[in-house]
């Protein structure tokens, strides 16, 4: 017990520094409007010199060539009369000339669009139309994706490849091999200010098209100070990177709180659960950023010796859920785990420095007053805040589950579509004429004020009369044995009030149905079991390894819109059963008791 209590305290001790380090990295931002991201790197650069900053295998890049490539950048956008307020995308795998290029553009005052390399399509379309971009730089192997749509773009807009050759698009590369790698003066181009629009970065999009966020020069220099306060990055850290770099904690948080700390970043395309710990081990990281899902991954794949023959002292991300903590921290020997809550468009964000199993974070007490947030009830049919009789949204008592919200204060910057941006303030929520930032997440917080992530508005669904999480639901169906990946969503049953509970799973070779069953029994409610069960051989994935459940809800338990195996479960017999084209009719005309 004392030993416990030794480790609570040393572990309070290390949180209070690790709060302190990120404000005293940021309370000094904003005294000179100037000093923009662009401009912190361009002097980094000059301070580490040939001290290594990106590693990739395309090659490296020391600080100071890092520096002299973004200068190349800005040269060339000042050339092709890029400026302030214009708009670039950039539709580029991870490579170090994604950061070059961002920072470069963003130098001039223009705004860079990290469009989600993945997209395809009409997707691809609106993510670009959002953007209203003069330029788009593309990666030869996406240019397929792009001329797809090019005909339903603007004529004006001029495409560039960066890299590869004999193709209808001018080369990007041999246009900035004749640029200048020194420095923009001021007199060649004034520096952009912290209140101007830096990048947009886009949503998932796990439900719908996705939205493009704005991101000005105080966020990006807000988070990457934060985060490098948060991980006290030095020169002597090395951080792995094989997150999406056109995505907020892959292409700026990861990236920017180890330049700022003096450190390097090995870049990879994507994450390899089979080729993870073994980079780690060659590169001698001693950092890496997650998501919660690279985790699942990785706790489920085989044992190799290099799991545990890493330098990691640290590892940074979202949305690590409590059933796969403990096992991942404990299997690979990983000292320290830093969670944190944000979203790219948001205003709340938690950390948890304390390293306190299965919560997304806290606000300290001590900065309560600088980052109000609350949870407020929710009516799970409509979505929208309960209200009392005086018109004021009711707060939620402690341990009960609402929506998560953020007193706006001016923070939060919007999307491209005004429309979905006033959707994201509540007003009137506690006072008259407040306005409070609506996360879309319900959570849950403890007597000590942890927050726990619940799920998002909209995914957990009523079934017989109760709420059902699709994310506390699929965390226990993937801690049940043979249960390699678990999504779960909420279907339609005509004649059925609300929706019926059914779960995909992705199954190990030890997986018996019958124990399925009674294993889901044995951990959920009645009312929170799956009526339906599909098996599948993988579940398909955003680049962020988030699950798309649109095509799922979709099909829902019709056996002729797959050929996966498809089960009922017979609540009379306690046992899943085969759904076929007879059963399926006999459930849609309401002669099977649900």
């Amino acid at each position: 017990m004392q030993d416990q209590a030794s480790s609570s305290k040393g572990e309070s001790r290390l949180a209070r520094k690790a709060w302190l380090r990120a404000l005293e990295l940021t309370v000094p931002i904003g005294k000179d409007p100037h000093l923009t991201f662009p401009i912190v790197v361009g002097r980094i650069a000059r301070q580490f010199g040939e001290a290594p900053a990106l590693l990739s295998e395309q090659g490296s890049w020391s600080y100071r060539e890092l520096g002299e490539r973004a200068n190349c950048c800005a040269h060339w956008a000042l050339a092709q009369g890029i400026g302030r307020g214009d708009r670039v995308c950039l539709i580029l795998p991870n490579c170090r000339e994604y950061l070059a290029l961002w920072l470069g553009i963003t130098r001039v005052g223009a705004v860079a669009a990290l469009v989600n390399a993945h997209l395809r399509g009409e997707a691809l379309l609106h993510a670009i139309d959002a953007a209203t971009p003069r330029h788009i730089i593309v990666d030869p192997a996406l240019a397929g994706a792009v001329a797809a749509v090019r005909a339903r773009l603007p004529a004006t807009l001029q495409i560039w490849f960066l890299g590869g050759g004999g193709h209808e698009f001018p080369e990007l590369d041999s246009e900035l091999a004749r640029q200048s790698t020194e420095p923009l003066s001021e007199k060649e181009c004034a520096a952009p200010v912290l209140t101007d629009l830096a990048l947009l970065i886009y949503t998932s999009g796990t439900t719908g098209l996705p939205k493009a966020a704005r991101a000005s020069h105080l966020r990006l220099m807000q988070w990457t100070h934060w985060f490098a306060g948060m991980m006290e990055t030095n020169p002597n850290d090395r951080l792995y990177n094989c997150l999406p770099m056109y995505h907020a904690v892959g292409g700026i948080a990861a990236v920017g709180a180890t330049l700022v700390g003096g450190g390097s970043m090995v870049i990879r395309r994507r994450f390899s659960a089979g080729a993870f710990w073994d980079d780690l081990a060659v590169t001698q990281c001693t950092l890496f950023q997650y998501i919660g899902e690279l985790c699942r991954y990785l706790v489920h794949s085989p044992p190799r010796p290099s799991e545990t023959q890493h330098r990691i002292r640290l590892c940074c991300g979202n949305g690590l859920s409590a059933d796969v903590w403990e096992r991942f921290q404990t299997r690979f020997r990983i000292p320290r785990i830093l969670e944190f809550y944000a979203a790219s468009e948001g205003v709340l964000s938690f950390f948890n420095p304390e390293g306190k199993r299965g919560s997304i974070g806290r606000v300290p007490p001590f900065l309560a007053h600088r980052f109000p947030a609350a949870l407020i009830k929710i009516d799970m049919e409509t979505g929208e805040p309960q209200r009392a009789a005086d018109g004021r949204c009711i707060r939620c008592a402690v341990g009960e589950t609402g929506e998560a919200i953020a007193a706006d204060r001016g923070r939060f910057e919007g999307y491209t579509d005004e429309a979905a941006s006033a959707r994201k303030l509540l007003r009137d929520v506690f006072s008259s004429g407040d306005a409070w930032f609506r996360t879309g997440d319900l959570m849950r917080q403890d007597a000590n004020g942890y927050f726990y992530f619940v799920d998002r508005i909209g995914d957990t669904f009523r079934w017989k009369g109760e709420n059902v999480s699709t994310g506390e639901v699929a965390g226990v169906l993937a801690g049940c044995e043979g249960v390699v990946e678990a999504v779960v969503y909420g279907v339609k049953v005509p004649g059925a009030e609300g929706r019926a509970g059914m779960a995909s799973i992705v199954t190990a070779a030890n997986f018996e149905l019958a124990r399925f069953q009674k294993d889901m029994a044995a951990r959920l409610p009645d009312h929170a079991r799956p009526l339906f069960l599909r098996q599948r051989s993988a579940i398909e994935i955003t680049a962020t390894l988030r699950p798309l459940k649109h095509d799922l809800v979709r099909d829902g338990f019709d056996p002729a819109a797959s050929a996966d195996p498809l089960y009922f479960l017979d609540r009379a017999r306690q046992t899943f059963v085969p759904i076929d084209a007879a059963l399926h009719g006999r459930i849609i005309a309401g002669k099977i008791k649900l």
